[in-house]
């Protein structure tokens, strides 16, 4: 049968990680392509207690349907929670719970963009944020990095020139880039979004995973007029499968995105949603996260040393601060894209740095997580990669 699809999803390729979860069955493969936390870091003993717990004292209230908004406790216990970034000042009607902080940018793209509608992304950006964006055939322009993660003045520049519904950025160890903004620069976001009266989504899933330097306050902190929305999960700092986050924003976009969350899922998980106030609630989270920082700097360092070791010297990279993810440029045009299928059948998988881009260019870039192979797998899988760009 030749089926009459939807046209936007018509020419929509998937997800590239996604894609490449398909060859990681192989038990030889070393991983540095998804954005899993480490194995060890994962608390499902705690999970289980918390699960039973529930279970046995709120059965019905843990099964049956709840509010699109989310569970009251959950959403009280976040806004505390997220007042350590400068978040103050919010009730629970500026708070939505979503199933992944994925969910909220879905949301959001939603409840403000037409088909045609342009937004700007850092350049490079979370690929998921393209993927999403075509899906509602949105435009994502591109706009300079820069040091730090944004350059303020092209923002500027591309926001005179598009005229964008919305901007995108991750502030904390980026997804590709592992770039942190500085304080100025999350300061003028601000005054720039107020300038022009655009809203600003600030993507959070990282900022807790610090293991160098000092925390900074989020974008959302300085925040006068509602437009900034923060989005945060809990994805990497609990356990991605519970597909738990929050967004805090203005009410009148809260009620707009309830609105569409309701015709997506209803509401998120209660049970997944209580385990997650129960971790909030009694500081588990915070002796998770105490926990796993030791293990992912342990990681980055290994990675960080084994590149300088044995990579090519036209290969270059960030160094982050904290996060999951390095980022790799060939200085001499090397193309990374090329060598993908080289590396796959040498059993070792990256995500070529072209599908983080809004344009598509990048092919001598490379995203590297270090978080989910073990410290032998990282040398190894390093000298394997190293073998390949070195011929």
């Amino acid at each position: 049968m030749e089926y009459q699809f939807a046209e936007r999803v018509k020419n929509l390729s998937g997800n590239a990680i996604r894609e490449i979860f398909k060859v990681l069955s192989d038990k030889e493969m070393i991983s540095f392509a998804g954005g899993m936390p480490a194995a060890e870091c994962l608390p499902a003993a705690k999970v289980k207690e918390f699960a039973d717990e529930l279970l046995t004292t709120l059965p019905v209230k843990m099964l049956q349907y709840g509010e699109t908004e989310g569970y009251m406790p959950l959403r009280e216990s976040f806004l505390k929670y997220v007042s350590n970034v400068g978040i103050k000042g919010y009730t629970a009607d500026n708070a939505l719970i979503v199933s992944g902080g994925q969910q909220g940018i879905d949301l959001m793209f939603k409840t403000f963009c037409e088909k045609g509608d342009k937004i700007l992304v850092q350049n490079p950006t979370y690929l998921a944020v393209l993927h999403i964006a075509r899906t509602y055939q949105l435009q994502p322009v591109g706009f300079d990095c820069g040091e730090d993660g944004v350059d303020p003045d092209d923002l500027e520049r591309k926001i005179r020139e598009h005229h964008p519904k919305l901007v995108y950025i991750v502030p904390n160890f980026s997804n590709p880039t592992g770039k942190t903004l500085r304080l100025e620069t999350r300061k003028k976001i601000v005054e720039i979004a107020e300038k022009y009266d655009v809203v600003v989504i600030e993507d959070d899933p990282y900022g807790r995973i610090r293991y160098a330097g000092e925390h900074l306050p989020s974008i959302k902190s300085f925040d006068q007029d509602g437009h900034v929305v923060y989005i945060t999960s809990t994805s990497k700092t609990i356990a991605p499968a519970l597909r738990v986050g929050l967004t805090v924003a203005d009410e009148k976009i809260i009620r707009k995105m309830a609105i569409c969350k309701q015709a997506v899922d209803v509401q998120t998980v209660t049970l997944a949603q209580a385990i997650v106030e129960k971790f909030i609630s009694t500081g588990e989270i915070d002796k998770g996260i105490a926990r796993s920082l030791p293990i992912y700097k342990k990681k980055a360092e290994i990675m960080l040393s084994s590149l300088d070791e044995y990579m090519p010297s036209s290969f270059v990279h960030t160094v982050p601060e904290g996060g999951l993810f390095i980022w790799g440029e060939f200085t001499d045009g090397t193309s990374a894209k090329a060598k993908f299928r080289e590396a796959v059948e040498n059993k070792v998988a990256f995500v070529s740095g072209n599908d983080f881009f809004a344009d598509g260019s990048g092919d001598n870039t490379m995203r590297l997580n270090f978080s989910n192979a073990t410290p032998e797998q990282i040398v190894t899988g390093v000298k394997r990669l190293a073998a390949i760009f070195r011929k």
